[in-house]
């Protein structure tokens, strides 16, 4: 929740081009007890002050020489950091008022002054523009927040991946389909093993040499987005001796738990066979 003394420590600039109803404002909100008000009677200036000092509020005139008040929200609507204008109109034309809220303007305050209208639509708006600010605030932070997590998690993801390729013969990644989106190991190349037939539910060629059944068990751990550990396969080629391996893998899935893939490792144990 906002303090009242937030509220009443709100920066806020009077802009009329008569004399009386500047000092006659200013003097209502500082009896009100806000503290940090100023006041600007030539409207060419209003659009450069806000972007030194980044009011709370700005409670504008809308009939002014040079530049009226509509011309003045215009100008404030160049000022990137306001999503929305921080203006009050006051007036004493009533077919303005409609044409103000259309042009930008938050609210509106009808001229001659109601002193408890005048009160209650300043402390609302400023209520109202600080919860906004307050929340922008809170966005940016869990924004940087998230960035910093996110290269923290890719910083993280480089280092597993390259003790994972130092730990094991080979690493693969795939995609929710079955596709392989990452294969590393010159291991793989050197054996002339096929990939997808130790880890994909393609059907490999029926002379390949892997046993059928333990095929079929990981296919199966697969298909249900199971984790398994050092899965035995074993590969006969020929007259040549059998090869074993051992593979390991994981379900991965993203931050709205939908399923995008596999992630693993595997190694040759064919030494002892």
């Amino acid at each position: 929740m906002i303090q009242e003394q937030d509220i009443l420590g709100a920066r806020i600039l009077v802009v009329d081009d008569q004399d009386a109803n500047v000092r006659l404002v200013t003097r209502l909100l500082g009896e009100a007890g806000y503290t940090q008000v100023t006041s600007a009677m030539d409207s060419t200036t209003v659009c450069a002050l806000h972007r030194r000092n980044d009011y709370d509020l700005i409670l504008l005139d809308l009939q002014m020489p040079t530049m009226d008040g509509f011309g003045v929200m215009e100008a404030l609507k160049t000022n990137p950091r306001d999503r929305t204008l921080p203006v009050i109109v006051l007036t004493a034309q009533p077919g303005h008022k409609l044409r103000a809220l259309q042009a930008g303007a938050r609210d509106f305050i009808s001229k001659p002054f109601d002193l408890l209208e005048v009160k209650t639509r300043i402390h609302n708006m400023l209520e109202t523009r600080l919860l906004y600010r307050r929340l922008e605030a809170h966005n940016e932070r869990l924004e940087q927040a998230v960035a910093e997590r996110t290269a923290e998690l890719r910083e993280s993801e480089a280092r597993f991946r390259s003790l994972t390729e130092l730990a094991s013969d080979w690493y693969w990644e795939q995609d929710e389909t079955g596709e392989f989106t990452r294969v590393s190991g010159p291991v793989m190349e050197m054996l002339g093993l096929r990939v997808s037939p130790l880890v994909a539910d393609a059907e490999p060629p029926p002379d390949d040499g892997w046993n059928t059944t333990e095929r079929e068990a990981l296919q199966a751990r697969i298909a249900a987005r199971q984790p398994f550990i050092d899965f035995a396969l074993h590969r006969r080629r020929g007259e040549a001796p059998v090869q074993a391996f051992r593979v390991s893998g994981q379900p991965m899935f993203d931050q709205n738990c939908r399923f995008i893939g596999y992630r693993g490792i595997g190694v040759e144990t064919t030494v002892g066979i």
